[in-house]
């Protein structure tokens, strides 16, 4: 066999195999990539919703940990905090949504999504929230504003 040849075969050998690996391996790495990327998104979200509970735990006589809300009557700049809290938290809720959520999710995005529909039913279970919300969801996107008023609905049925 001439070096020729040779060569002819090693390239056809490179085309038959190393051609499909090489892509295999790049669909394998961005895969890998996005799932990282997914991770660090949740990740952030999660970061600025303990910095929330932070910020909720500061303005403690807010009574926002309680699930029934403040016993007694709020004052004018109580409900005013309360109000820009509540936002802080729709504005959060709406970015886990619009980041995560997906019609057709995989099972690792479900699980990521899941825990944010747990915050979100938590805190729609609050009658202050729910009083609140036609208001805090003004200009907000729309699907996201379907969705977590389909959520208060569905918790409004549970006994």
């Amino acid at each position: 066999m001439s070096l020729l040849e040779t060569l002819e075969m090693l390239s056809y050998l490179v085309t038959i195999v190393g051609l499909p690996l090489a892509i295999l391996t790049f669909v394998w790495e961005q895969r890998k990539e996005r799932r990282n990327e997914e991770e660090e998104i949740f990740q952030r979200l999660s970061d600025e919703y303990r910095e929330f509970l932070k910020l909720v735990l500061d303005n403690a006589d807010l009574h926002l940990l309680r699930r029934e809300g403040a016993q007694t009557e709020l004052t004018d700049e109580q409900k005013e905090r309360r109000l820009a809290i509540f936002g802080i938290l729709i504005s959060l809720f709406e970015r886990a949504y619009l980041l995560v959520y997906e019609d057709e999710m995989d099972k690792q995005t479900r699980r990521m999504w899941q825990s944010w529909e747990d915050y979100m039913r938590e805190w729609v279970r609050r009658a202050d929230f729910r009083d609140a919300l036609p208001g805090l969801l003004e200009g907000e996107d729309e699907e996201f504003t379907h969705y977590i008023s389909q959520l208060m609905n569905e918790e409004q049925k549970v006994p």
